[in-house]
């Protein structure tokens, strides 16, 4: 469940890093600040990726608690 919330994040990160960037450039109009899309977008891509990296699955998690029982 950790690892899909994970993703989610990544994707919606790079997505509005990628608006966020052609929106300063100029060749994207948004209804949107361009700078707050590149900013989210940066802390959403950056959280997704390191859930990924360091967190464990919950199922791994119930699996190692059952194991170690």
């Amino acid at each position: 469940m950790i690892k899909i919330l994970a993703l989610i994040m990544t994707i919606a990160g790079a997505v509005g890093l990628v608006m966020g960037v052609l929106g300063i450039f100029g060749s994207l109009s948004l209804m949107l600040s361009p700078w707050a899309l590149a900013i989210l977008g940066i802390i959403f891509f950056i959280a997704g990726i390191s859930m990924l990296k360091y967190r464990k699955d919950s199922d791994v998690v119930e699996a190692e608690n059952s194991h170690n029982k």
